[in-house]
């Protein structure tokens, strides 16, 4: 969402991640929660050309696949769910990308940190690393990606 919103506190995070994801570095999984998500404002907005662009967008995009929430993945939320006690689309997110392999999972949401079933990135945590890095150390995501141990599959 912070990238389509343009989040500019966020962008330099998820401008390397989306590249990360485009050229094939890294494989990108979402859910169609996502796709409910980031199309609220924009409706709200009665802006029916972004509504079409963040489609087409989510829905193209190279090396991202969707993942539908299907039976599997609503019993595995409702498990993440009971135990952690988080919201119903935050454990169907996790639990979409679980059904989907990622080994790490990019939120803002620090409650999420509890999950213990996947490694949970913090953007704003990595954010601030990246500014206590000295200027030479600033080379990008890939520095940062590397000291997160990103594995090739994570859920966005």
């Amino acid at each position: 969402m912070y990238h389509f919103e343009e989040n500019e506190e966020y962008l330099p995070f998820t401008d390397v991640l989306f590249e990360m994801i485009e050229t094939g570095k890294i494989r990108g999984v979402t859910s169609t929660i996502t796709l409910m998500e980031i199309l609220v404002k924009p409706n709200r907005d009665g802006n029916e050309r972004a509504v079409d662009e963040y489609k087409f967008i989510l829905q193209t995009f190279p090396n991202l696949e969707i993942r539908q929430v299907d039976a599997e993945v609503a019993e595995r939320a409702a498990e993440i769910r009971a135990r952690y006690g988080v919201r119903p689309r935050d454990a169907l997110q996790v639990a979409a990308s679980l059904a989907n392999n990622a080994d790490v999972f990019i939120t803002n949401d620090e409650e999420l940190k509890r999950i213990r079933e996947i490694e949970i990135v913090i953007m704003k945590e990595v954010l601030t690393m990246k500014r206590e890095l000295p200027p030479t150390e600033v080379g990008g995501f890939q520095r940062l990606a590397g000291a997160l141990r990103l594995q090739p599959h994570l859920l966005v």
